[in-house]
């Protein structure tokens, strides 16, 4: 988040720097060539600005770099007044004037992906601020070459009747809806989706929803995805065939909620929720984005929910555990079908050269739920490699948000990076760990793991193989009570002073085995291997189907699991 606002508060700085300074120059001083080049650069400042910053309002600094470019572009004509650089200058300022509350009046429409209807104008305005950072590029530019006032005014007209287009269209909206809803909910209508998906989320956690569309697919009824925040669409409406709605108000939820729907999902407990909940015929349905003991884990928000998915019993313990009363009925055991992929191996690591998966975490929105590894993790890494460890250094997509941890990865990066120049060992990090491989292929590639606390962990679980937990909260002996998957692990220090004894049990003889498999079922339930998605799946079409009551899990002697379970 800290690495958010470094960022934004950069381009806030350039932009408005760049353009005063353009300004100054171009209006005050002879220097026309390079205040023209300070104005371009300012405008590249304000284009990324407005990538950094969506909802940036650069009005004050575009009208600034307008009368800089025009004044300038008079004075190489020099040739006392041109009624068409008036005129573009008329038709520039009405541009800077427009085009934010276009935008905004864009941002309030509905849109889609994957359904067959064209909504060009909401996208159309969304652009408006960069085509005008464009036009006045482009007028610095004929400035610079002296080229007629006409050709400017020709730019200038193009983008203003485009402009004047998209306002008429979104007045027509506003004023003149059309009966029955627009094309996006006729569209919705003739789909007749039977289930939603509801996201809402920070940028960057497109990895929530994207984990769960396979499943929903499987289910083999027509549902839609509905988003609140406009910066997913491109990335979830790629990973779906499914029709996928951004919805920017309530009214627009109205419009796009289908009468034939009768369940909706939810990955997290984002605050948006509840302008979903609050319909209510429909079933609400809480499937979260990983199984871990974070506190987040057992929210008291899960409450109000119709129905809680969970991966296991040890989910339904975790909320009684927090304080949080929930009445058992809304429970629903269902595993944890994103480990259906993952390899099962029992027994102790054999491979001399063995492959250990590092899974840091990030700091959290809050100091009571930062167990981020990241400030030890050189002692982690050099006590790996010096066992001869092959890496597999995934870290958590937010981590980048926080500068200090994003520091301490690259550290981390460089350390592999080196090891790896020098021994030949296939360590992998980076993009290659986080976005070429997926985490089940990471697993799969893994001997044992070191995590923190997370839902890498049960995930992980599944396989049966080794981990390891770090205690970065310090919680010493009370840690495997508040943190009980570390009961089944090894345990790191925070400081790491423990590394080597940790990883001499985790890479060598393994005594924590049979405890694994035990804390396996009770977090992973028991469904068999060759149908274990079919857990989420049964459940999910009893909820479509009415929600008939849901059959009590198996529990089986962990010491009869299968290897291959």
């Amino acid at each position: 988040m800290r690495g958010d606002l470094v960022r934004k508060l950069i381009a806030r700085g350039l932009a408005t720097g760049l353009a005063v300074l353009a300004f100054v120059v171009l209006a005050l001083t002879g220097a026309t060539a390079w205040g023209l080049a300070l104005a371009v650069a300012a405008l590249a400042a304000a284009g990324w600005e407005r990538r950094v910053r969506p909802q940036a309002d650069g009005v004050a600094e575009t009208v600034l770099l307008a009368a800089g470019i025009l004044t300038a572009y008079a004075r190489r004509l020099d040739d006392g007044f041109d009624p068409a650089l008036a005129a573009t200058a008329l038709v520039v300022l009405g541009l800077a004037l427009l085009v934010g509350p276009l935008r905004q009046a864009g941002n309030l429409q509905i849109r889609a992906a994957n359904l067959p209807v064209r909504g060009w104008t909401p996208l159309v305005a969304a652009e408006l601020p960069v085509a005008l950072l464009v036009l006045l590029a482009l007028i610095a530019g004929a400035a610079a070459a002296t080229l007629p006032a006409w050709a400017a005014l020709a730019a200038a007209l193009l983008v203003g009747g485009v402009a004047g287009a998209v306002a008429l269209d979104l007045a027509r909206r506003r004023f003149r809806p059309a009966a029955g809803g627009g094309p996006v909910a006729r569209a919705l209508r003739r789909h007749r989706p039977e289930f939603l998906l509801y996201f809402s989320a920070p940028p960057g956690s497109e990895y929530q929803v994207t984990m769960w569309l396979p499943y929903l697919e499987r289910l083999g009824r027509p549902f839609l995805v509905v988003l609140r925040e406009p910066e997913f669409l491109p990335t979830v409406s790629a990973a779906t065939t499914a029709p996928v709605v951004y919805c920017p108000t309530l009214s627009a939820m109205d419009e796009a909620l289908a009468p034939s729907l009768r369940v909706a999902f939810y990955v997290n407990h984002g605050a948006k929720n509840s302008h979903c909940i609050r319909y209510t015929q429909l079933t609400h349905v809480q499937l979260h984005h990983g199984d871990s003991d974070k506190a987040p884990s057992a929210n008291p928000v899960s409450g109000i929910f119709d129905r809680i998915f969970v991966a296991g019993q040890a989910a339904i313990d975790r909320y009684a555990r927090a304080g949080v009363h929930i009445p058992a009925e809304k429970f629903v055991v269902v595993g944890r079908p994103q480990v259906e992929g993952i390899e099962v191996r029992r027994g102790r690591v054999t491979a001399a050269t063995p492959t250990v998966l590092y899974t840091p975490t990030w700091t959290g929105h809050h100091a009571d739920t930062n167990y981020c590894s990241l400030p030890a993790g050189e002692a982690l890494l050099r006590g790996l490699l010096e066992r001869g460890a092959t890496v597999i250094l995934r870290a958590h997509p937010y981590t980048a948000q926080n500068p200090a941890s994003a520091r301490q990865l690259a550290r981390l990066h460089d350390l592999l990076a080196a090891d790896r120049a020098r021994t030949g060992r296939a360590h992998v990090f980076g993009a290659a760990a986080s976005r070429e491989l997926t985490l089940t292929e990471c697993v799969n590639r893994s001997d044992a793991l070191v995590s923190d606390v997370s839902g890498v962990i049960s995930d992980y679980l599944y396989s049966g193989k080794p981990y390891a937990v770090t205690d970065m909260v310090d919680a010493g002996a009370r840690f495997p009570a508040e943190f009980p998957l570390a009961a089944s692990g090894y345990v790191l220090r925070r400081d790491m002073s423990n590394v080597d004894d940790v990883l001499d049990r985790l890479l060598g003889d393994d005594p924590l085995a049979d405890t694994r498999w035990a804390t396996r079922t009770r977090y992973l339930g028991d469904f068999p291997a060759e149908s274990y998605a079919e857990g989420f799946l049964a459940a999910a079409r009893r909820e479509l189907d009415g929600g008939s009551a849901a059959p009590s899990p198996r529990t089986a002697d962990p010491a009869t699991v299968s290897p291959t379970a």
